[in-house]
Order: structure tokens, then C-alpha cells, then sequence
């Protein structure tokens, strides 16, 4: 027995936690149109509890979390537990309108200038890396099947839940961590993709839990170990659906439009690491010879570009136009998956829309290059820490314009509060507190 099934209304806040309020299941029908309400104070939530002072909200206002129907989760696999069962929601004024705060938001407005300004759809996907903890846990080798059976029954579990949201998962794979695991969920127009993020971390701590585990997604376990992160796949499609990023005759198969949106992204890179990869522990992630990402630059096949071009499979009549993607790598899931998202487009949008110039194509490792090469191609290297990324968003003024001035003060004071709960604190002291949050 287990009471009265409850219904969370969530939203997924600029700490890319989800949270709110849930309600019985049988007020839900009567609650769609009004939802729960909200603090506007709750955005300046760090992912380690304190609020971040100062915020631009402070004790005052009220907001109202509206669930989006499309975003219904449920998952009913066990009889000793209520349905995990939850609905996305925008974060919007008490008479409904847009609150400029809300990522959410956010993203649902650079989706619809990228479709105003090109004619063009973002298409999605999200891979994101999990580790699997208990006390007496010992997981199996790399990439090994032994790996998989030794959590039995957790993949077939997770499988049957992910699909019973209708997150869509694919395939189920140990990774190269102890205890790292990864299932990727078919791509989805780009809201929806970046709802199933948010919706899988749930899914997936709800079953690691079932079984005694905890599921973690934070960037990194320790500081000498193999980090989790957030592979963002994007491609492109015009008004009747058709792939607009395909170009046999190009340099990677990528069309003018597709190595433009690659631009618009390489050029705000520094500032969109502040958001993509937005913790602390973030940067023992990111560097050379890491296989995440180190410096700017694009390049096939080569698990270190910032932008890699993912190969493509003509086996079983596959079609090369309908495969091609951006995959970007610099992210993790530390971050809010739809303010991530947001930037992302708006940088691609940026790219076309001013024609600039094409990334160099590159073939190599970059850090072998001397100073002069490494100016004479454009690239340049990551941010070195989330101080460093939060001050190349402050000094990109295009990147600052996409948000509001609350939402960007707010994301800064959360951001800067969030290194200052981590002053002396250890590397090892800092991994061990990411893993607590996410």
C-alpha cells in the first residue's frame, strides 16, 4: 500500500535540477490550466541548497509552474511504490504570461526566431553519461558486457521505464568508467529533446534507486577519473522535414548552412561554456587528452572536437542526409539541458544568419600545434575554469543579449555563490559534493 498517488508539476531550474510541487493524481485534470504556484526567488536555487545572494528577485513575487501536456511522464514498474509520474512546466507570471526568467521559455523563443529568420527546425538528441553508486558495488571493466550483467537487473529495467515515458531509448551501453553507463534516446524536435533530457535523469535515478543504487550525473566522480558528459546532437530540417546539413560534395558531407551554424557556435564558444559546462568540476572535464573536448574546433570522428561530425553508416540502405548531425561535446548535465539548448541555437542562428566565416576543418590534435598555427586556424582552447567561462559570458555582449537582465544577473549570482560554497574545498572535496547534487 502505498497512499495516494501524487503528480509533480517540475521545472528544470539554471542548476539543471528539476523542481517543484506535485499535486493528488485525481486534481491533476482540474490543475492544467492554473498549475502551482512558484517563488521567482527559487531560480537563484543553488545545486548545493543555498539561495544566491544577491538574486534579482530577493522575497518578492509570485509565479505559477504550467505543466506542458506533451511532457507527461509515467513510469509503473513496481508494486510497492507509486508511479514516478510528472509533467514538465513553463515558470510564467500569475496571469500567464511569459516570465523572462524561464529557460524553458527561453528556448521555446529561439526555436521559433530560428524557424522565423531560416525556415529551418531544429531535430535533437541528448547522450548523456551516468554513473551507477552503492557501498558494495563493484563494477565490471570498460565497455564489458560483465559490466552490464553485474547490475541486473538495471538495463532491462531502465529500457522498459525509459520507453514507458516515451523518451524513445535506443541502446543500452557500459561505458568506459567504473560504473558508467550511457542510453541514448531517439532525437526529437528541439523542445521535446530537451524535455527528454530533463525527463531521463529522473527516470533513471528513480530506477537506480528501485535497486538499491543512486545514479549520478555530475561531470566528474574524481579528478584523475573518466568524466560524464553531455553529447548534444543537432541537425537541421526545412518546412516539409527534409535534412538541410548534407553536402556530398563538401568538406565532412556538411553543407554552407550546416558549417555556418558550426560557426556561429565556435565563435561564442568561451561565453557558451559558461552555460554548457557550468560547474566547478566541470573543467577537470574538459582539456586535452581527455576525450571530451580541449579546444575550439571541428573535425570527423575525433571524440576530442568541440563540434565533431559523427560518421556516417551507408549499411542496411541507410541514408547519409538523414544521419549527418552536429554533435556538440563541451556540455554536461550540470546544465539546464533547454538553457543550454537556447544558447547553442542562437549561437548556430547567429552563424547563418551573418554568414561567417567557416571552421577550419580540422585533422590532428590540435595541441600539437605551436602558438602561430594554432592562431593561423582560429582555434583557441577551452576556458580553464568556471570563473573564466563566466567572464567570457560577461564580456560577449551578443551572448548576453539573448537573455534577460534578471535572468542573466541571476544565472551569474548562482553561478559565482556555487564556487564560493567550494572555496577550499579539495578537488576530490569538490567532485564528492557534485555527486551528492546530481
Amino acid at each position: 500500500m502505498w497512499g495516494e498517488a501524487l503528480v509533480g508539476f517540475l521545472h528544470c531550474d539554471l542548476s539543471g535540477l528539476n523542481r517543484g510541487r506535485s499535486v493528488p493524481a485525481p486534481e491533476v485534470e482540474g490543475r492544467m490550466g492554473a498549475g502551482v504556484g512558484w517563488v521567482p526567488a527559487d531560480q537563484a536555487l543553488t545545486p548545493f541548497g543555498p539561495i544566491a545572494e544577491p538574486n534579482p528577485f530577493g522575497s518578492l513575487g509570485d509565479l505559477r509552474l504550467l505543466p506542458d501536456g506533451s511532457t507527461e511522464t509515467r513510469v509503473n514498474l513496481w508494486d510497492d511504490v507509486s508511479p514516478l509520474h510528472f509533467f514538465l512546466c513553463d515558470a510564467a507570471n500569475t496571469d500567464g504570461s511569459p516570465w523572462d526568467s524561464c529557460p524553458r521559455t527561453l528556448l521555446k523563443d529561439a526555436l521559433a526566431r530560428l524557424e522565423r529568420e531560416t525556415g529551418l527546425r531544429l531535430v535533437a538528441s541528448f547522450e548523456q553519461e551516468f554513473l551507477l553508486r552503492s557501498p558494495d558495488f563493484r563494477p565490471g571493466a570498460g565497455f564489458s558486457y560483465e559490466a552490464q550483467r553485474l547490475v541486473e537487473p538495471f538495463g532491462p529495467l531502465a529500457m522498459a521505464a525509459l520507453r514507458q515515458a516515451g523518451l524513445e531509448p535506443e541502446v543500452f551501453l557500459p561505458e568506459y568508467g567504473p560504473g558508467q553507463f550511457e542510453i541514448p534516446c531517439a532525437p526529437a524536435d528541439g523542445l521535446a529533446a530537451a524535455d527528454r533530457a530533463a525527463a531521463f535523469r529522473e527516470v533513471l535515478r528513480e530506477v537506480a534507486r528501485r535497486l538499491g543504487y543512486r545514479a549520478s550525473f555530475a561531470p566528474m566522480a574524481d579528478p584523475g577519473g573518466v568524466g560524464n558528459g553531455v553529447h548534444v546532437h543537432m541537425s537541421l530540417v526545412d518546412p516539409d522535414g527534409v535534412p538541410v546539413l548534407y553536402d556530398a560534395g563538401r568538406p565532412g558531407c556538411l553543407s554552407h548552412t550546416g558549417a555556418r551554424f558550426a560557426a556561429g557556435i565556435l565563435e561564442h564558444l568561451p561565453a557558451l561554456c559558461a552555460i554548457t559546462a557550468p560547474s566547478v568540476i566541470s573543467y577537470l572535464r574538459l582539456g586535452p587528452h581527455h576525450w571530451s573536448a580541449g579546444f575550439g574546433y571541428m573535425a570527423e570522428r575525433d571524440r576530442e572536437a568541440t563540434i565533431r561530425i559523427p560518421p556516417l553508416v551507408r549499411l542496411a540502405g541507410g541514408d547519409p542526409s538523414r544521419q549527418l548531425n552536429l554533435e556538440f561535446r563541451a556540455a554536461d548535465a550540470a546544465a539546464c539541458p533547454h538553457l543550454a539548448l537556447a544558447a547553442l541555437v542562437l549561437a548556430g542562428l547567429r552563424g547563418i544568419r551573418e554568414g561567417l566565416p567557416e571552421a577550419h576543418l580540422m585533422a590532428g590534435d590540435p595541441s600539437e600545434l605551436d602558438e602561430g598555427e594554432l592562431e593561423r586556424l582560429g582555434l583557441r582552447p577551452l576556458p580553464a575554469s568556471l570563473e573564466e567561462a563566466l567572464g567570457a559570458l560577461e564580456a560577449d555582449g551578443v551572448v548576453r543579449s539573448w537573455f534577460s537582465k534578471d535572468l542573466l544577473d541571476c544565472y551569474l549570482a548562482v553561478k559565482r555563490t556555487e564556487i564560493s560554497l567550494l572555496e577550499g574545498a579539495s578537488p576530490e572535496e569538490a567532485c564528492e559534493r557534485y555527486l551528492s547534487a546530481y
